[in-house]
């Protein structure tokens, strides 16, 4: 059992859920809580790490889950656990997870024919509206997201945490020219929509039942001018009051499982 902060492990751990080039480095990331290490593509995982109160409580629902593996659990102290931890109440264990890499390519083509639903996000900031996307993205059948290399790294501990394992399963990529890559979605015959204060359209009067794309902006300051111009169409949520506009995350979640409810 690992009873000291000081420990080289403990300092790796700490750097991993801190530092993205470190994640990157090692082609890894940190997953949290008893759900999120149960939905764990076995092949994907790497190490595992359990409080010394969890392993006593948990140790047969931990072993279950391992069957078959050959990672073996590591056993910290509760306090060096605590320290390690991303939460404030932690669950008691954490496990390293192998990134997955999906190429531009991969995402705009989709899998076994599956009609293309995307989600292009543009500058998101916010770790928990991204994680929020991911879920939202995976329950309303998306097939890929692509971001602009500005927006939050999706191996963020915070991110992880709010997607509750969609992070897993959800196609994404970063790409270096957004703009670009959305214009050859649409030579790719992928329609183009930007959520956009301009837009001319309600949502819901806009056909998503053919290759479609939705553009979703910053938190504060929208689709970036050169990202927007190249959608094929700007729509827009209806609103009363005078807000002017909604939540990344509660905007996607509007549009995409509209897409959801034609295709059924």
């Amino acid at each position: 059992m690992i009873t000291s902060t000081s420990n080289a492990k403990v300092k790796r751990l700490v750097n991993l859920k801190k530092k993205k080039k470190l994640r990157d480095e090692e082609g890894v990331f940190l997953v949290e809580g008893i759900r999120m290490f149960r939905e764990v593509p076995k092949d994907r995982l790497v190490e595992v790490y359990a409080s010394e109160e969890f392993w006593n409580r948990e140790r047969k629902a931990v072993e279950q889950v391992l069957a078959g593996t050959k990672v073996q659990p590591e056993i910290l102290a509760d306090f060096v656990f605590e320290y390690v931890s991303d939460t404030k109440t932690p669950q008691g264990i954490l496990c390293l997870v192998r990134q997955k890499q999906y190429s531009i390519t991969e995402i705009v083509k989709g899998k076994g024919g599956e009609l293309p639903l995307l989600l292009v996000l543009d500058q998101i900031q916010d770790p928990g509206n991204l994680g929020t996307i991911v879920r939202t993205a995976e329950g309303a059948g998306v097939t890929g997201i692509v971001m602009s290399q500005d927006c939050v790294d999706m191996y963020n501990p915070k991110v992880v945490r709010s997607t509750m394992g969609a992070a897993y399963r959800v196609p994404f990529c970063y790409v270096d020219d957004l703009a670009e890559e959305v214009k050859q979605m649409k030579e790719a015959g992928i329609c183009t929509y930007a959520a956009h204060l301009e837009g001319k359209n309600s949502y819901d009067e806009e056909d998503y039942r053919k290759a479609s794309a939705f553009l979703i902006g910053n938190e504060g300051n929208g689709l970036r001018d050169e990202v927007a111009e190249q959608a094929q169409v700007y729509i827009r949520i209806p609103m009363k009051g005078q807000v002017e506009s909604l939540n990344a995350a509660v905007a996607t979640a509007i549009l995409t499982f509209e897409a959801a409810r034609q295709r059924r």
